[in-house]
């Protein structure tokens, strides 16, 4: 009888330390699957952070409310763009930032129509260099919803001045003051607005390549 009582508590024993090994396994297991970082809060507490990937929102949902140049960039480079929107844009980020010099063309001074030509050449549509005032009279009108599509023309100051449409809120253009530069469409560049023209592809580029003095602002 004592040897029954001691073999059922031998079986006891056994049990529950099986169960605690089986319980220590599951949590390594999870532990592995989930590690855990150790990070400092801004208030000097202390945490443990799960490594685990998630889904997070870069930005809200108005992240584009404000129209400013890195959110258009933004949104005309996502992958469901037309190629050739994304290599307009492309070439406009690529020389944003570069100073105004009249006369040239690039790759360290834009003026305004060296801008345009530059961006278009580097999209693959080609065209002659030439003045905004000539682009202007090469170019078909652009109607309706036409004018604020990416790549349309905007001309200013009677034809003296041209830039790139980004959208209805704002265009790209080599500034004198800023160099190549977004601005939005504002009251101060609205009353200057002489129209709108768009660039032709390269079904109708042939027409426009003629030999002659290049022109500039």
């Amino acid at each position: 009888m004592p040897f029954a009582k001691l073999s059922h508590r031998v079986i006891l024993v056994f049990s529950v330390i099986s169960v605690f090994a089986a319980s220590a396994s599951a949590q390594m297991t999870a532990t592995a699957i989930n590690p855990v970082t150790i990070a400092t809060r801004p208030d000097g507490v202390t945490t443990r952070l799960e490594t685990d990937p998630v889904v997070v929102s870069l930005a809200p949902a108005d992240d584009y409310a404000d129209h400013g140049a890195t959110s258009i960039r933004r949104a005309h480079m996502s992958p469901s763009a037309p190629l050739l929107n994304q290599m307009i844009v492309a070439a406009i980020d690529a020389r944003l930032g570069t100073p105004y010099r009249l006369g040239t063309a690039g790759p360290y001074r834009f003026d305004c129509s060296g801008f345009v030509w530059s961006v278009f050449q580097s999209a693959g549509i080609d065209f002659e260099r030439s003045a905004a005032r000539t682009l202007w009279s090469q170019f078909t009108p652009a109607r309706g919803d036409e004018r604020f599509q990416l790549g349309t023309l905007v001309f200013f100051n009677n034809l003296k001045h041209v830039g790139i449409v980004a959208d209805e809120h704002g265009f790209y253009h080599a500034s004198t003051s800023q160099g190549v530069t977004y601005s939005p469409f504002n009251e101060y560049w609205l009353t200057r607005v002489d129209g709108f023209r768009r660039v032709p592809q390269f079904e109708n580029l042939a027409a426009l390549k003629k030999p002659g003095r290049v022109e500039v602002e």
